[in-house]
């Protein structure tokens, strides 16, 4: 039984509830946080039971439920725009017979008129949309949640896959869907390299693709060797006598944009099937990740009458390979240690061969995780490999015991530094702040764009810096010379007088952005909001008693003793003392005078649809320096729904809960009364 189907039977009503908040976290995890909690198998056969449900309780509706949505939302820290077209997801089989009853549906919604299918591989990366004006590269956006998406375009012009011109007699307008992959041996560069620096490994070549594409320095981009493959389209101007998707292949390709070469144009349905069996027994010698193949009809007008559902069209399916798996003999488990002190258990096993490579190394996820499939040293494993390259542990195998495994034991001290290690959840932490394995990562998020946002600091910097000896602090990076800078590779004059000119505008960010930036668990950036407007300075948070913290709103017990265990330490005075030194403002900006009288105060406000005159981060930092508290789901705590063009499900939420609803030509109104 899988660790996601309900224990104990549920009435109806209760396994939907349950259904839908399980796959919603799952979608997020999948899809925001790049760190995938169940397989897709597994994700697939919990929608189709929600959706078996759903249909015999339609008193349950819910527009708002995981089989009304494409999946995803846009991951922060960069512009969400609106697609011009939706971008939808594609229904998935795992069986030939279910293939075949597609088929037969096909044929009967095209009044028997058997079409034209064209399969090719179904690559495992991130989707994204390609926007072309006039042959050039105008935008690129991800699915995000299929009605808008997150604009990449800067990291997307630095992949050298993507023609930023295309070639001769470009339409006016041509938006290419399509999938941004890491090919296996980057990957496994990528890999090699965070093993020598000590960081976590990434799980698969499609989380590495993930964490590339949200990257802020382009030159990681380029340096990671992401490709483009092309596989839709979304709004065209100018190829009107395009009238089969085999034909709009062709046409890109002319044009210069990269298209599968295993692409087959099949007549019958027999044909997709000797595709798909086919392409099964050679995919993994491909060279990237592929976890199924997509079959879809090929006739643009077939298409149009065949329609779609809310989440999916349907002339098109996805096969599902089934894993591949292995055994092999688990032989020792190390503990990696990630942002924010994570320790990661990874099995190192006798090399074996699946899905097309040698494979030594495993993912297990966490302690409970072993414990709860009581995996041993010395076990016989079952590994399994569904298009990724780092394997997971699926189960050991008892019956081969001898009586000499050994039980996995946590560490009892942080394997980099020696520090403390403390449980919480299914997790275990490294407890010294001050440990060098999470300093790097944590550097590399006290610069980003959330946080300090330190203008020119990307990851290649950061790893400069610290390798170069230079940072070993976060009050360091205020240290920095000029001269010291242009010891670095490639770093110029003009480069090391804008990268000082952007610390000295960081010094001013505030108490906020600082309690943000520093990685202290649990606190991310609504939490140093929160205490930013309850403390004028960091003097005065140092000072609080765990009572007070835990008063505040939204934090519970668990946060406020962490975080006051955090400020009595004497590494976290340390810290402060040390960037009050270098001149960082360790004081309660705008966020804690806000107002009292502003319309703003104590509203909960959520963000819905493209506004003009405002980019979503930057008013949400306004909105919450007028006593706001800026959420991103529409519930019944929310007061006030900021409405733009184009708003979705969250505007007909707020509608149902009767929530205060403004356009943008009332929120400009009563920003300027208060400017006035």
């Amino acid at each position: 039984m899988s660790e996601f189907d309900d224990q104990t039977p549920l009435l109806p009503l209760a396994r939907i509830e349950e259904l839908r908040s399980l796959l919603h976290r799952a979608n997020r995890f999948y899809y925001v946080e790049a760190e995938p909690i169940m397989s897709d198998s597994e994700f697939d056969r919990l929608l189709a039971e929600l959706a078996r449900l759903e249909a015999d309780h339609p008193e349950a509706h819910d527009p708002d439920s995981p089989t009304s949505r494409v999946g995803g939302e846009p991951v922060s820290g960069f512009e969400t725009i609106a697609h011009a077209r939706r971008m939808l997801s594609i229904d998935n089989t795992y069986s030939i017979e279910d293939v075949v009853a597609w088929h037969d549906r096909v044929v009967k919604a095209l009044d028997g008129r058997a079409p034209r299918y064209v399969c090719e591989p179904k690559i495992d990366g991130v989707a994204i949309n390609l926007r072309y004006e006039s042959g050039r590269l105008a935008a690129a956006v991800t699915r995000g949640d299929g009605e808008r998406g997150d604009l990449v375009t800067g990291n997307v012009r630095a992949m050298d896959s993507v023609p930023l011109v295309l070639g001769d007699d470009p339409p006016s307008i041509l938006e290419i869907r399509g999938e941004i992959y890491m090919p296996d041996d980057a990957f496994e560069r990528v890999n090699a390299d965070r093993e020598t620096r000590g960081e976590q490994l990434f799980a698969n070549a499609r989380n590495s693709t993930a964490g590339t594409l949200k990257s802020l320095d382009p030159a990681v981009i380029r340096a990671r060797g992401l490709r483009f493959c092309a596989h839709g389209r979304g709004e065209i101007v100018g190829l009107e006598a395009v009238a089969t998707y085999s034909e709009l292949l062709d046409r890109i390709r002319a044009l210069g944009l990269s298209v599968s070469s295993r692409t087959s144009l099949c007549a019958t349905i027999d044909e997709v099937i000797e595709c798909i069996e086919s392409f099964g027994r050679e995919r993994a010698e491909v060279g990237f990740g592929t976890d199924g193949m997509v079959v879809r009809v090929d006739d643009f007008a077939s298409q149009e009458a065949l329609g779609e559902t809310a989440k999916a069209p349907r002339w098109c399916i996805a096969f599902k390979y089934p894993a591949e798996q292995a055994v092999t003999r688990l032989l020792d488990v190390g503990w990696q240690v990630g942002k924010g002190g994570t320790l990661t258990p990874r099995a190192t096993m006798e090399p074996v061969f699946v899905a097309g490579t040698t494979v030594q190394h495993a993912t297990m996820h966490n302690i409970e995780e072993i414990r709860r499939k009581d995996i041993r040293i010395g076990d016989r494993v079952v590994i399994e490999k569904a298009g990724e390259i780092i394997p997971q542990i699926i189960e050991p195998v008892a019956s081969e015991r001898n009586g000499d495994e050994r039980p996995i034991e946590p560490p009892a001290e942080c394997p980099d530094c020696g520090g403390g290690v403390e449980q919480e959840g299914p997790k275990l932490y490294c407890t010294n702040p001050e440990c060098d394995a999470q300093f790097r990562e944590r550097l590399k998020w006290f610069v980003g764009r959330g946080q300090m946002d330190i203008d020119g600091f990307g990851e290649k910097l950061v790893d400069q810096l610290l390798d170069a000896g230079l940072v070993s602090h976060f009050a360091d990076l205020f240290r920095l010379e000029r001269a010291s800078l242009l010891t670095l590779e490639r770093m110029g004059e003009t480069s090391a007088d804008n990268i000082l000119a952007a610390l000295q505008e960081a010094r001013n960010r505030g108490l906020a952005r600082v309690l943000a930036g520093l990685g202290i668990r649990h606190i991310g950036t609504s939490a140093a909001k929160v205490l930013a407007r309850a403390f004028p300075d960091a003097q005065a948070l140092l000072a609080a008693e765990e009572s007070e913290l835990e008063a505040l709103p939204d934090f519970g017990a668990i946060t406020a003793k962490s975080l006051h265990d955090y400020l009595a330490s004497d590494s976290a005075r340390s810290t402060f003392d040390q960037l009050a030194a270098v001149g960082v403002s360790l004081e309660s900006e705008q966020v804690s005078r806000s107002d009292d009288s502003s319309v703003f105060s104590d509203q909960v406000v959520v963000l819905t649809g493209t506004l003009e005159g405002f980019t979503r981060s930057k008013l949400a930092e306004q909105l919450e320096s007028l006593g706001a508290k800026v959420t991103g789901s529409v519930s019944a705590k929310t007061t006030l729904l900021i409405a733009g063009e184009n708003a979705g499900s969250k505007l007909a939420k707020a509608e149902s809960l009767g929530v205060e609803i403004w356009d943008e030509p009332r929120l400009v109104e009563e920003l300027s009364r208060l400017r006035s």
